[in-house]
């Protein structure tokens, strides 16, 4: 069984940055992508990053990029997502998810296992 838990959202305000971490356990962590997914109320669920199993490839969704950086440290089991330059439009629910695959994909539905989530809120 595999375990995502996310940790580090909270209130920022417009401008400001947050650090969202995803601890994993449960099976080799190093060996499968990984991604972060988020979503707003009354809105689907969107893709927002995603890294490779070795963490040489990266991809961002285009309202983040330059902003969000995405990576991971295979020794802690940790994939990061560092968030500067916030936006109130950034204000969501973030999971991170992770899939039976070396290489990331922009679709939730190839994921197998998702966090719980963690909330970020932005105040203009």
């Amino acid at each position: 069984q595999v375990q995502l838990v996310e940790s580090g959202g909270g209130l920022v305000q417009a401008g400001g940055s947050l650090r969202l971490s995803c601890a994993a356990s449960g099976r080799t962590f190093s060996s499968y992508a990984m991604a972060w997914f988020r979503q707003a109320p009354g809105k689907e669920r969107e893709f927002v990053a995603a890294i490779s199993w070795s963490g040489a490839s990266t991809y961002y969704q285009d309202s983040v990029k330059g902003r969000f950086t995405i990576s991971r440290d295979n020794a802690k089991n940790t994939v990061y997502l560092q968030m500067n330059s916030l936006k109130p439009e950034d204000t969501a629910v973030y999971s991170c998810a992770t899939r039976y695959d070396r290489h990331w994909t922009t679709a939730s539905q190839l994921y197998d296992y998702w966090g719980q989530g963690t909330q970020v809120t932005v105040s203009s």
